[in-house]
C-alpha cells in the first residue's frame, strides 16, 4: 500500500536540492519528451534537434509496464521508469530537455519535470496543459507570492500551456527557450516533434501486436497525464 504522506516528505525534501538558475554554458541540442499510454503500458518518446536549425539529431523510444498508479502530483513515480530507460538509449545527449509535465508548478514544487532532471542531473523545463496548483495572475501563476510558471499562448484558437522551471534552468531562460520553439504548433517544437513521433510508434506497435523492447529510430520522422 502506497503510503502518500511519505511520499510528500520526500518531494519537499528532495525539491531542496533543485538548482533554479542557469547551469550550463550553452545550448545546443534540446530534447522533447512525450508520453503516450495504452491500457497498462507507458510509452515515452525522445526526439533531440539541434537548438538553432531545428533539424533532427535523434529519436528513441521506450516502453514500459505501468507499475504506479496514476495520482495527481506523484506522476514522477509513474513515468521516470521508462524516461530513463529511453535517456540511457541515447546516443546524442541534449543540454536541455523540455518534458511534458510539470516542473515547480506543483504543491511541494517537485513536478515530474524537474524530478527528471535532478534524478538525470540534466537541465530541464516542464510544459503542461494545464495549472496544477498556485493562483494565476497576468499569465503568471504563484504559490504564495512566488511565481512557479506562467500561461503562455502558442497557436491561435489552441489552448495556452502553462510552462515552469524543472532543474539547473533560471526562470527568465526558461520563458526564452519556449517562446523560441513556438514555431505555429499547438506544442513547442520539441515537443510537438516527440508527441508526433509517439503517435506513429503506438499505431506501429499496435499493427506489430508482439513484445515491445526499447528501440532507437533516426528514419521515422500529448501533453497526457500532467503533473
Amino acid at each position: 500500500m502506497l503510503n502518500i504522506e511519505k511520499l510528500k516528505e520526500e518531494q519537499l525534501k528532495l525539491a531542496k536540492k533543485l538548482s533554479l538558475s542557469d547551469q550550463f554554458d550553452k545550448i545546443k541540442t534540446i530534447a522533447g519528451v512525450d508520453y503516450l499510454y495504452t491500457d497498462d503500458e507507458i510509452i515515452c518518446t525522445i526526439v533531440v534537434i539541434n537548438y538553432k536549425t531545428l533539424e533532427v539529431v535523434e529519436k528513441i523510444y521506450a516502453v514500459e509496464k505501468a507499475t504506479f498508479p496514476y495520482i495527481s502530483g506523484f506522476i514522477s513515480y509513474r513515468i521516470t521508469p521508462v524516461t530513463v530507460k529511453a535517456y540511457e538509449k541515447l546516443e546524442n545527449k541534449p543540454d536541455l530537455m523540455m518534458i511534458s509535465a510539470n516542473g515547480i508548478m506543483h504543491p511541494r514544487m517537485f513536478g515530474a519535470a524537474s524530478a527528471l532532471g535532478l534524478y538525470l542531473d540534466i537541465p530541464t523545463i516542464g510544459v503542461a496543459k494545464k495549472r496544477l496548483c498556485g493562483e494565476e495572475k497576468d499569465n503568471c501563476v504563484y504559490l504564495d507570492k512566488d511565481v512557479i510558471g506562467k500561461k503562455i499562448g502558442t497557436k491561435d484558437k489552441a489552448k495556452a500551456v502553462y510552462v515552469s522551471q524543472g532543474h539547473k534552468v533560471g526562470i527568465k531562460t526558461t520563458m526564452e527557450i519556449v517562446q523560441n520553439m513556438l514555431k505555429g504548433h499547438k506544442l513547442p517544437e520539441p515537443l510537438y516533434l516527440a508527441h508526433k513521433y509517439g503517435n506513429k510508434v503506438k499505431s506501429k506497435l499496435k499493427e506489430d501486436n508482439t513484445n515491445i523492447e526499447s528501440k532507437s529510430d533516426e528514419n521515422e520522422d500529448t501533453l497526457s497525464e500532467e503533473d
